[in-house]
């Protein structure tokens, strides 16, 4: 399973961010994992926990109720991409994961900021680990990474990507010149974060893009 993530969005902790990895306990009480100073919140008020099937949000029996999505929380439930999760109506949190199905390039700037890449299609900027990419990419090696971007966590084809690149105009488009653009995006990328693979090559298949939380 890929590393999800946990962003408060709204009251005490509003920013704060939690890589889940085990379980997470949530409470007033100094003991817990994620401490909100709250009165309306219960010593130990919910549980977020990994498990093999995915990962549940929990109440503890709090006395001013867990919610999600504006549900009030009376058993373990799994959670998805983008559930909000309420604790007391007090403090909000947004669940999400990298291997979402949601385009990154969907979240609000301040959300996809926790990701390793983010990419703005409208001003064609790229940010590594928080540090703009420059000078800007070529148009082609910026075509190919939004394309991928948007499809984070999917293997696309070569034949896929190349007519994004190139649009109709593939008649003369080799593999050679293929790979050459796909090792001068990855070496642009690398400048600034030289230990992690972002275009995976899934052989016979084509490129998969990965953009883990941080």
């Amino acid at each position: 399973m890929e590393e999800a993530v946990l962003i408060a969005n709204n009251g005490p902790l509003n920013g704060q961010q939690w890589v889940i990895d085990g379980s997470l306990i949530i409470g007033r009480d100094a003991d817990c994992d994620i401490v909100i100073p709250d009165r309306q919140v219960s010593r130990r008020h919910a549980q977020i926990k990994k498990g093999n099937n995915g990962i549940t949000l929990e109440d503890l029996d709090s006395k001013n109720g867990t919610f999600l999505n504006n549900q009030p929380v009376s058993e373990p439930v799994k959670l998805i991409e983008a559930d909000e999760i309420a604790i007391a109506l007090t403090q909000t949190f947004l669940f999400l994961s990298s291997d979402a199905t949601m385009p990154l390039s969907d979240l609000p700037p301040e959300l996809s900021q926790v990701f390793r890449l983010r990419l703005d299609e409208g001003s064609r900027r790229v940010w590594v680990r928080g540090v703009e990419l420059e000078p800007p990419l070529s148009n082609q090696q910026f075509v190919l990474l939004a394309y991928l971007y948007a499809r984070t966590g999917e293997v696309v084809s070569r034949d896929e990507l190349i007519k994004a690149v190139w649009e109709t105009d593939t008649r003369w488009v080799t593999e050679q010149a293929f790979d050459a653009l796909v090792r001068r995006l990855r070496e642009r990328i690398n400048q600034l974060d030289p230990d992690y693979d972002y275009i995976v090559t899934v052989r016979g298949h084509g490129l998969r893009f990965q953009n883990e939380a941080h």
